[in-house]
């Protein structure tokens, strides 16, 4: 379908519309109310969406609690006496519940109407290209339909977790990271399914907060992105923590034998059957496009299932319809959420005067697991995947003072560079606080900045963040003028008194010179006699 089977209207109630209030429909709201149009955001469910309430805040306050345990039991490499300490899995969950409350007024509707947002909590769907039809629920009675028209339409409805179609498990039912904040009684054994950042996350989570983990993963590897070390580090450490992982292992089917939930995998061509008391499911998540209206309008979707957009962010049938966010992708992650949103309020409110197409040209992203594992641009994978030219340097957190004292020793950073150059084309960081640390590489290749700019920025001591210019310095080692410094020591041995020392490559090379030196004079004599003859 196109804009021309619809008829336009002459005038609008609305400069913008916003479905969803995730990140991405609150920054874009937000700015448009900053630079003074008239915007509504309509949310069907709470403000803040996935990241506030079932995502980022609840995950990162339950890694916290989780680790502090951690910090107790390791309590002998501190100086102190080490123990296993009393705690109330009820008492936990309910913390990562107050978290989740405390940061609720950032995202409320208050805060975004006190900002200039037309608020409206009901659920949307478009009936036209301007058209928006709200339904408006009232406690005790019937719900309210409400109709707007807009100029622009943005779409930012986030995405739910995928469950896989296995047979039994819808039947026998099983948690994702949705539901999972439910949980007040502690199970004894958990079965997460998925290997990628969520499911290590919380395996890990979970496994330090006494249960037993046994984390299931159909591909040969725990966080597939990764480079093969990075992911071979996590392992390491869930290991350590009791989390048994089952890599290359694909499950078949979910049964229930009396009190246990049964899943039936496949690992290496063998049955395998894990008893357990509840499944965690985190395979990957789902745009959230279902009851918007975009069939009747022929906005089309990816194979992905994500909303098909352009460079501008705009779909293709109507160029005044964005999307941005876990609904549009590629990416989803809040921050490109963000991200996104600046380029579709600026283009949807100014795009008839210019039109800015959105960069992915640096992304980071980081898994809070413990080693944390962050990244920006390439890695040695995608790097050889590619065929793109690359140097590799790398330095390694046991080296550096502050992890020392610290006990934070696990990991590294590695740069991936240019070939003979500081040009930086990716940087991983596995370590404590490597979300944190990698900022820096960030604004670096934000701005085109190389390592030589990071190797002379002061870097405050003892700090985690001078691993960044200590990896910098070992490039610079690699890359220092050999002949500058051998005449360099050559001038010091002379201002000794002594007779300066040249290296063996030198000394071929004063020898090669003086003989085509020679041979140069000799040709130059010879034409000299023949011109003086004629």
């Amino acid at each position: 379908m196109r804009v021309s089977q619809f008829i336009k209207p002459k005038t609008f109630d609305r400069n913008m519309i916003v479905i969803g209030a995730g990140a991405a429909g609150l920054v874009t709201s937000y700015i448009a109310a900053a630079v003074k149009a008239n915007v509504t955001l309509i949310e069907a469910n709470k403000m803040g969406g996935d990241c506030l309430n079932t995502g980022c805040v609840p995950s990162k306050s339950l890694i916290r609690s989780a680790r502090i345990i951690t910090y107790a039991e390791r309590g002998r490499e501190f100086g102190l006496k080490g123990g296993t300490p009393e705690f109330e899995f009820a008492d936990v969950m309910e913390r990562v519940q107050k978290t989740v409350k405390a940061v609720e007024p950032h995202d409320s509707v208050e805060r975004y109407e006190s900002l200039g947002v037309d608020v409206i909590q009901g659920r949307a769907k478009l009936l036209s290209p301007w058209e928006v039809e709200i339904n408006i629920p009232v406690e005790g009675g019937l719900p309210i339909t409400k109709t707007l028209t807009a100029r622009s339409i943005v779409i930012a409805t986030g995405a739910r977790p995928f469950i896989p179609p296995i047979p039994g498990l819808r039947e026998i039912g099983c948690l994702t990271s949705d539901t999972i904040w439910q949980l007040r009684e502690k199970p004894k054994r958990m079965v997460v399914m998925g290997g990628g950042p969520i499911g290590c996350e919380l395996s890990q989570s979970f496994a330090r907060l006494g249960v037993d983990v046994i984390q299931v993963e159909m591909l040969p590897r725990l966080l597939i992105k990764e480079d093969e070390e990075v992911s071979a580090w996590v392992e390491r450490s869930f290991t350590r923590d009791g989390v048994q992982v089952l890599t290359g292992c694909k499950v078949l089917e979910v049964e229930q034998l009396a009190r246990d939930k049964v899943v039936v995998c496949e690992q290496d061509g063998r049955g395998v059957r894990i008893h357990c008391d509840e499944i965690l499911v985190a395979v990957g998540r789902a745009a959230n496009t279902d009851g918007l209206g975009l069939d009747e309008l022929g906005i089309e979707l990816t194979a992905q299932g994500t909303v098909m957009v352009d460079q501008y962010l705009r779909t293709p049938n109507y160029k005044h319809i964005m999307a941005c966010g876990d609904v549009a992708g590629p990416y989803q992650f809040t921050h490109t959420a963000a991200h996104q949103a600046w380029y579709v309020a600026v283009n949807s409110l100014f795009g008839m005067f210019k039109k800015f197409k959105v960069d992915y040209r640096v992304i980071p992203w980081a898994t809070f697991t413990d080693p944390e594992v962050a990244r920006v641009g390439l890695n040695e994978q995608e790097a050889k995947e590619q065929d793109i030219e690359y140097e590799m340097t790398g330095y390694t957190f046991n080296e550096l003072d502050r992890a020392i004292a610290d006990e934070e020793t696990a990991g590294f950073v590695k740069v991936l560079t240019k070939p003979g150059k500081d040009k930086i084309l990716g940087v991983t960081i596995v370590g404590h606080h490597a979300g944190e640390l990698i900022a820096e590489f960030v604004l670096a290749m934000r701005h085109g900045l190389g390592l030589n700019k990071v190797l002379g920025t002061i870097h405050i001591y003892p700090t985690l963040n001078e691993a960044n210019k200590y990896v910098a310095g070992e490039w610079k080692k690699n890359h220092a003028p050999e002949k500058l410094l051998n005449w360099s020591e050559r001038f010091h041995r002379w201002r000794l008194g002594k007779q300066p020392k040249f290296t063996r490559e030198e000394r071929i090379a004063k020898r090669l010179k003086a003989k085509e030196d020679k041979r140069l004079s000799a040709n130059k004599k010879s034409k000299k006699r023949k011109k003086g003859k004629r």
